[in-house]
């Protein structure tokens, strides 16, 4: 694996965003809640077209710079632009037909079924004289069967497993017809069959519809897999963002998650594969530093 660079092969800028202009960017936000700051000049641009996945720790930014990426939350400081202009200034509905976002935690209301759920993803093209159109029930069918829930179209939400209902999520985003996709740590909850079920569609829908999905995951080697754009937070900032094989080294897993590893090619894909060194060694190691250090 080779040192830090970005996508076109130059050395990666640790905490700016690439030359290239793209539909979607921070610009040195700083993101706090309340008074607690979160990140600070923080500078990222999304690739377009890409499968980008944010990592890093826990509680290092990762769902807060995504909250401010989809409008959820206003930047102190700094600005998001969409597609050229500054996303809180924008109207709601204008951005809900250009992004479409999969919270953490999503919750549908009691008694609602498959289908009325993912209806629910054509609100930002309703309008006080537009009504449900042929067209509306044809993008409703599509999404449901672009995520494989078409079956379950007459059942209620409730009754679903978790990869179930996660899928059925997906689906109403997709009916948003949005061309950028954010997905707020898709697999939490679920099991590993699951999770790559999930993740295994969020590629199928960068791949073969073209869109730009943005995504935070806490599993690095799930992120080295699938994307082909990574963001690596800690503590509030960018210490790496590039091509998964360009960026995700020993040196890079150390520094922001505070683990030694070995990183080898994965059998199957070729991307990177991070194998954690086992707990004797690390504790070998622990002992010579601290041996050294006194």
């Amino acid at each position: 694996m080779s040192g830090a660079v970005d996508d076109n092969g130059r050395p990666a800028d640790r905490n700016n965003s690439r030359s290239t202009v793209n539909r979607l960017s921070a610009e040195n936000v700083t993101l706090a809640y309340d008074q607690r700051v979160i990140a600070e000049q923080l500078s990222v641009e999304i690739p377009d077209n890409s499968f980008t996945v944010i990592v890093g720790p826990n509680a290092c930014g990762k769902s807060t710079l995504l909250r401010a990426l989809s409008r959820m939350l206003k930047p102190s400081q700094g600005r998001v632009l969409l597609d050229g202009q500054v996303i809180q200034s924008m109207p709601a509905k204008k951005v809900a037909r250009t992004l479409g976002l999969l919270p953490q935690s999503s919750i549908a209301p009691d008694g609602i079924t498959v289908a009325d759920l993912v209806g629910r993803g054509r609100y930002p093209h309703q309008g006080i004289l537009r009504q449900w159109s042929a067209e509306d029930e044809r993008v409703v069918q599509e999404s449901m069967a672009q995520t494989g829930v078409a079956e379950l179209a007459d059942r209620y939400v409730d009754e679903l497993s978790g990869g179930q209902r996660q899928r059925v999520w997906i689906a109403m985003a997709l009916a948003q017809q949005t061309p950028l996709l954010l997905l707020d740590e898709p697999t939490t909850y679920l099991d590993i069959q699951h999770q790559i079920d999930v993740l295994d569609l969020c590629a199928e829908l960068h791949e073969e519809q073209g869109r730009t999905l943005v995504a935070v995951l806490h599993d690095l080697n799930h992120a080295a897999r699938y994307a082909t754009h990574l963001i690596a937070l800690k503590d509030g900032e960018v210490i790496a963002q590039g091509a998964p094989n360009d960026i995700v080294t020993a040196g890079l897993v150390e520094e922001v998650f505070g683990l030694r590893c070995q990183v080898i090619d994965d059998p199957e894909t070729g991307t990177p594969l991070v194998v954690p060194a086992a707990r004797k060694a690390r504790a070998r190691v622990e002992h010579a530093v601290a041996t050294e250090v006194s």
